[in-house]
C-alpha cells in the first residue's frame, strides 16, 4: 500500500514495540532489517512502549482521541494494530491486529 498509494498522500509509520510476548526483542538495525526482508520501505522508528506509563506520547494520544478507542478500551492488545489518520490530523479509524491491510485500503480513497 505504502508504495501504491505513497504519491497521493498515504504515509505509513511503523513503531517496533517490544510489549507483545517479547516479539520484538532485537536492536533498532535489527527491526529494520527484518522489515525489509518483508519489503517495508516505509519509516520504521525506533522502539517504543505503547502501553502502561512508559507510553510513548504519540500512542497515548492516539489511544485518547474519539476514534482511537479500541474494542477492549484504549490499550494495545496487540502488535500490528492499526489507526487511519486523515489529512487534518484527525483518528478516523482504528483496526485491530487482526484486520487485513486490504480492508484500510478499500476506505483509503475516502481519505487520500
Amino acid at each position: 500500500m505504502h508504495a501504491k498509494y505513497a504519491e497521493k498522500g498515504l504515509h505509513i509509520l511503523a513503531f517496533p514495540s517490544n510489549q507483545f510476548g517479547k516479539q520484538e526483542p532485537g536492536n533498532e538495525a535489527q527491526i529494520k532489517d527484518f522489515a525489509k526482508s518483508y519489503n517495508a520501505e516505509f519509516p520504521m522508528f525506533s522502539k517504543i512502549d505503547v502501553n502502561g506509563d512508559k507510553a510513548h506520547p504519540l500512542w497515548k494520544w492516539l489511544k485518547s482521541q474519539p476514534n482511537g478507542g479500541g474494542y477492549f478500551g484504549n490499550a494495545i492488545k496487540w502488535n500490528f494494530t492499526k489507526f487511519l489518520i486523515n489529512k487534518q490530523g484527525q483518528v478516523v479509524k482504528r483496526y485491530g491486529p487482526m484486520d487485513d491491510p486490504s480492508v484500510i485500503e478499500k476506505e483509503l480513497p475516502n481519505y487520500l
